[in-house]
């Protein structure tokens, strides 16, 4: 059975964008295709300022999800957009570091930190 991974994207009235990760294990190829291509979408949209990607309820997730990232990260860098990581798991924050990836993402602790720093920038 085909895992399905739920994602909730908001749009604040300052047209920053947070995508709240609500599935615990995001490995599913073609679950993580799916939620890519609905979060390309929106972006492309709406062009929001920042993507706030809110991983507080991921325990696990495979190296699709960096790709996923940085393929939002590359549609927002065009307009000089921001992505920014919010409320990940130390253990998957390890991750970001072995990668390098954590030079290329803002993290912070909770979502309102992530919004707050989009807000004073």
């Amino acid at each position: 059975m085909a895992e399905k991974i739920e994602i909730e994207i908001t749009e604040l009235t300052d047209g920053i964008a947070t995508i709240v990760l609500k599935s615990p294990s995001m490995s599913d190829v073609d679950a993580i295709g799916v939620a890519t291509r609905e979060i390309r979408r929106f972006v492309q949209e709406n062009r929001p300022p920042a993507v706030i990607f809110d991983f507080a309820a991921v325990k696990f997730f495979s190296s699709l999800v960096l790709g996923l990232l940085l393929d939002i990260r590359a549609i927002v860098g065009a307009y000089q957009g921001e992505v920014l990581i919010s409320a990940i798991n130390p253990q998957l924050h390890r991750v970001f570091k072995i990668t390098n990836l954590d030079k290329v993402f803002r993290f912070f602790p909770n979502r309102e930190s992530a919004i707050e720093a989009t807000q004073a920038d």
